[in-house]
């Protein structure tokens, strides 16, 4: 009878009813934490998409303080259409903007970010596009005259360490503090990454340094900035009054 017993346990179908099993009990046990986890997934990013926003404007914090603080700063969340007229209907925060860029522009959604500190307003425009591997993102903060550049914040999905994924770090955002977007005929330009001898001090260039070996990460970021900020320029004509060329 024991010679039969471990025979049983030793035999081919004993080994794969156990591995088919073990397989469901993990899928089992995996599935359910990842669901547990989802709430407290989707809360991490709400904070971090709050956390990124507050820092164009100079609001630094760490996630357990990030709403508190967005609420206190961020004064308006709208979504624009085209024209720049408001769709009051869309909750601004929750637009993918990775959703949106597969849609004609007359379809799109932009969300704009209305920010007040000191007394000085800001508006937040979120941006995206492509860097060399995959999609790069961030927000840029515009000051009150929507041409000087406040702040700046980028991330990427996959561009390679040190290299393109440099733009996430302090020394490459301080770069567009400053900037402008315009040109000196009011032609919104934005503001272009190059190579070359780049003069920190000028402002009114339109250009910062490029980072080392990152070319085609950095054309994605003057790509996006000028592309995106150009879908609000009817919104920020109709605000502002002012007078700039739509190219």
């Amino acid at each position: 009878m024991e010679e039969k017993s471990v025979n049983k346990t030793n035999s081919n179908g004993y080994t794969f009813m156990f591995a088919i099993i073990m397989v469901v009990v993990v899928a089992t046990v995996l599935a359910f934490t990842a669901t547990s986890l989802q709430p407290t997934q989707r809360e991490n990013v709400r904070q971090e998409k709050m956390q990124s926003i507050l820092a164009t404007i100079g609001i630094e914090t760490d996630r357990a303080g990030a709403e508190e603080l967005y609420d206190q700063y961020i004064t308006e969340e709208l979504s624009l259409r085209e024209d720049g007229t408001e769709d009051e209907d869309i909750d601004a925060f929750q637009v993918d903007l990775a959703k949106e860029l597969k849609k004609p522009a007359a379809d799109q959604v932009f969300p704009l970010y209305i920010a007040e500190v000191d007394g000085e307003k800001f508006y937040i425009v979120p941006l995206r596009g492509n860097g060399l591997w995959n999609a790069i993102f961030g927000y840029i903060a515009l000051r009150d005259d929507v041409n000087t550049i406040a702040g700046a914040t980028f991330d990427h999905l996959g561009e390679t360490p040190g290299l393109g994924a440099e733009i996430t770090k302090e020394f490459f955002k301080e770069r567009f503090t400053d900037e402008k977007i315009f040109d000196e005929s009011g032609n919104l330009v934005g503001v272009s990454v190059v190579k070359g001898d780049i003069d920190p001090s000028d402002k009114d260039d339109n250009q910062v340094d490029a980072i080392s070996g990152a070319t085609i990460t950095g054309d994605g970021v003057s790509d996006m900035i000028s592309e995106r900020l150009k879908r609000y320029l009817p919104y920020f004509k109709k605000e502002q009054e002012i007078k700039v060329a739509i190219q």
